[in-house]
């Protein structure tokens, strides 16, 4: 079990138990495991991948307030940022969206090895997803980390919300073009940036910027578009 990454989630004000920490410990060998067979992720060292992928997915903790949420992960990719939020707090209801049917079935392994319940891993694209009813507006939280630029983003996520629920994307710590950018998307999709905050990892020279938008609006019925129409015509 890593004593960095203890000490890592310790900085962020979150104190990991011995099942918790071995549950990362699975998690991250089987990353390592079907990162040979398949590319999942470009950061395999061991300690990187403590610092890089869960302690920075677990500091969006400190911005979830209710302990029991639900929270949809768009762009999930190998899981992150939700499954380590999952293995932080149990209590959460997570569900994990990605368009890559390839990184679904290893988030199903890793749900079978850990032994996760209310964890749902759903093959789907974003703009698919946004319009589906079963989905649509159903979440109090949407979390997504270094996915696309924010207006992009917005336009994926936005719709996921529920109404007084939040949208909190993970970015780099130069944030401020890609906020003015998007300002005319936050108003149309529903949103109202809350809060801009920065972020350092313990231990570490990783510094980040969390975007917190709250859904004030309904999203229009038209957003999400069809897929592509965002990359192509953004807001």
């Amino acid at each position: 079990m890593s004593e960095l990454l203890y000490e890592c989630a310790k900085g962020l004000g979150i104190n990991l138990n011995s099942k918790q920490l071995n549950d990362f410990d699975v998690y991250k060998k089987l990353l390592i495991d079907w990162n040979n067979k398949f590319n999942l992720t470009s950061i395999t060292e061991s300690k990187d991948i403590d610092i890089k992928h869960f302690a920075d997915s677990m500091s969006i903790l400190q911005f979830i307030k209710n302990k029991n949420a639900s929270i949809i992960d768009v762009g999930t990719g190998a899981g992150f940022p939700g499954v380590p939020l999952k293995i932080a707090n149990d209590s959460f209801s997570i569900t994990l969206l990605d368009s890559l049917n390839k990184r679904v079935n290893f988030l199903n392994e890793v749900k079978k090895e850990l032994n996760i319940k209310n964890m749902d891993c759903i093959h789907l694209r974003a703009e698919d997803g946004g319009q589906n009813l079963q989905l649509r507006e159903n979440f109090d939280y949407c979390v997504s980390r270094a996915v696309a630029k924010l207006n992009l983003l917005l336009e994926y996520c936005m719709p996921f919300v529920k109404l007084g629920g939040y949208f909190i994307a993970l970015k780099g710590p130069d944030i401020k073009e890609e906020i003015k950018e998007a300002e005319n998307a936050v108003l149309l999709l529903g949103g109202k940036i809350e809060k801009v905050a920065n972020i350092y990892i313990h231990m570490s020279d990783l510094n980040h910027t969390a975007v917190i938008i709250k859904k004030v609006n309904h999203t229009p019925k038209i957003y999400p578009r069809k897929a592509g129409t965002a990359a192509k015509k953004p807001l």
